[in-house]
């Protein structure tokens, strides 16, 4: 598959012309997933970046409902799913099956519903083919007419005992990651430590905080990153993106999912960072001081909210015991910063451009025009202070991703 950047007449849709079923009152609502309907579409809308993609997929049954549903379909190439959302994604060699979630099974007549995936690849190929819904050839696609065999097969009895199935797993990975440059809710990680598109680093120096795959506490499907975070300085521990996140461009927002188990304590810690390679890559940093949320940047130690009185009550504590959402948009072109707790915006964690005492004032004693290049998760304490985090859900691009 020729893997396309993401652009407004990107879509490929594909249509198939589906049995459809009628009742005296209308559009039938059909009891299974083995149906499907007339003029149904499949829209596959895809986002390359080197060596992964995303894509999104639109499932329109057409004239009418369906209660369920799965949509596969061919890569030409090496294309790998390694995860999805809002649907089981599974593939067998070049195959891909789609499964509905629990949730969105029931599509109405004339309705959609979508869902997405994350892959990787070496090679681009061609475009998708073979598009199916409910067993039903989609794109106009006929099945191919065998002629009868001149001698009639021969009889394979059925196994005495029938192989053991395994069902899919029942997982939601991040949702709303269209076009996100990354999108991960670690269901692809096969081991205890992270790996592949993610790497542990101690930035500065090491000591007893740790990074682990957790299969035990995950926000969506079954797993999610554990930091184990020790008190004290210099025991830094983070996991870091591998992917290339340059195309990500000027504006950056960003959605993590983060629970911890102990408040912030009165002293500086970190538990995001990112390279900002216009500031002689020092870190941009997001954790905590007085008990509240703060940025901070590491090249001259200026705080977003300043922290007087005045300032930090213009934050919040991060909630304990529970996943929270937290949004950010760096506007590196206009040196702007914004940030959301659970979809709220937060007037202490915003640098509008305009410096104002007890927020943003000390952030612009010089010129701020951050190129920020890289995303590290983890864990800094600057004096006391441990921490139990997990992420999960994560993603960033270069528009809004939503909780």
């Amino acid at each position: 598959m020729t893997i396309f950047r993401a652009r407004p007449a990107a879509t490929l849709v594909v249509a198939a012309a589906l049995a459809a079923a009628a009742t005296t009152t209308g559009a039938a609502v059909l009891t299974g997933p083995a149906a499907a309907a007339q003029g149904c579409r499949v829209g596959y809308t895809p986002n390359q970046w080197p060596g992964g993609f995303t894509a999104t997929v639109k499932v329109s049954p057409g004239d009418v409902a369906v209660s369920g549903w799965t949509v596969t379909w061919r890569y030409a190439g090496d294309e790998r799913v390694t995860s999805g959302w809002n649907a089981t994604v599974s593939q067998s060699g070049s195959t891909v099956t789609a499964r509905n979630a629990s949730y969105n099974g029931s599509i109405p007549a004339g309705g959609s519903t979508e869902f997405g995936l994350q892959g990787t690849y070496g090679t681009s190929g061609g475009a998708p083919t073979g598009f199916s819904l409910n067993g039903v050839l989609c794109n106009g696609a006929t099945p191919p007419t065998t002629p009868p065999p001149t001698t009639p097969p021969p009889t394979t009895p059925p196994p005495t005992t029938p192989p053991p199935t395994t069902p899919p797993p029942t997982t939601e990975p991040p949702a709303g990651c269209a076009g996100a440059v990354l999108c991960d809710g670690f269901e692809g990680q096969t081991g205890s430590t992270p790996s592949g598109d993610w790497t542990v680093v101690s930035p500065d120096c090491s000591g007893a905080g740790t990074a682990t795959i957790d299969t035990a506490t995950a926000r969506s499907g079954s797993r999610s990153v554990r930091i184990n975070g020790a008190a004290g300085y210099c025991n830094h521990v983070f996991i870091r993106s591998t992917k290339n996140l340059g195309s990500v461009g000027n504006v950056r927002y960003g959605r993590i999912w983060v629970r911890h188990t102990t408040a912030q304590p009165t002293e500086h810690t970190t538990m995001m960072a990112m390279a900002d390679a216009a500031d002689g890559n020092k870190d941009l940093r997001l954790g905590g001081q007085n008990g509240a949320l703060q940025w901070n940047r590491a090249s001259d130690d200026a705080t977003l909210p300043e922290q007087s009185p005045a300032g930090v009550a213009q934050s919040l504590p991060l909630p304990t015991n529970r996943w929270t959402c937290v949004e950010f948009m760096v506007d590196g072109a206009a040196g702007q910063l914004r940030t959301w707790v659970d979809g709220t915006a937060i007037p202490g964690l915003t640098a509008d451009g305009s410096p104002t005492h007890d927020i943003d004032g000390q952030w612009y004693n010089r010129t701020w025009r951050p190129q920020l290049t890289d995303l590290k998760l983890g864990w800094e304490s600057y004096g006391g202070g441990a921490d139990t985090l997990w992420y999960d859900d994560v993603a960033l691009g270069s528009s809004r991703i939503g909780c």
